[in-house]
This record gives C-alpha cells, structure tokens and sequence, in this order.
C-alpha cells in the first residue's frame, strides 16, 4: 500500500504570552481534510522562546491514488 503526506500549518496568534490557536478554525480544516479521505497521524507545535508557541503543524495521511 502506497501513502501519500500532507502537511498543514496553523499559525497561533498573541503577543507577549504565547500563541493561541483558533480552535474552530483548526476543527474546520481537520474535518474537511477528513471528508478528502486524509487521516491524522500527528500533531505538534513549534516554538519561539519561553515555550510560547509559533505554530502547531498537523501531518495527514491517505492512501495514494
């Protein structure tokens, strides 16, 4: 079986104490991705300093087509 990858990038806002992420929004894309036959395999945030988070990058994954 043949996969093939993607890999999504949600920006979390705020100033001074660390991003937050739109959950609505986060939901949204991951249920249409869903509806395209993606699957979740992971989720993780990337950091700027202190712990306060960028970004949380999600990565998908489907049979190949």
């Amino acid at each position: 079986m043949k996969w093939e990858y993607r890999t999504v990038v949600f920006p979390a806002s705020g100033w001074l104490l660390g991003g937050k992420l739109d959950g609505q929004a986060f939901n949204d894309k991951l249920n249409a991705l869903g509806e395209d036959g993606w699957e979740l395999v992971s989720v993780f945030d990337t950091s700027m300093a202190e712990g306060q988070t960028r970004d949380v990058i999600a990565v998908l994954k489907r049979q190949a087509q």
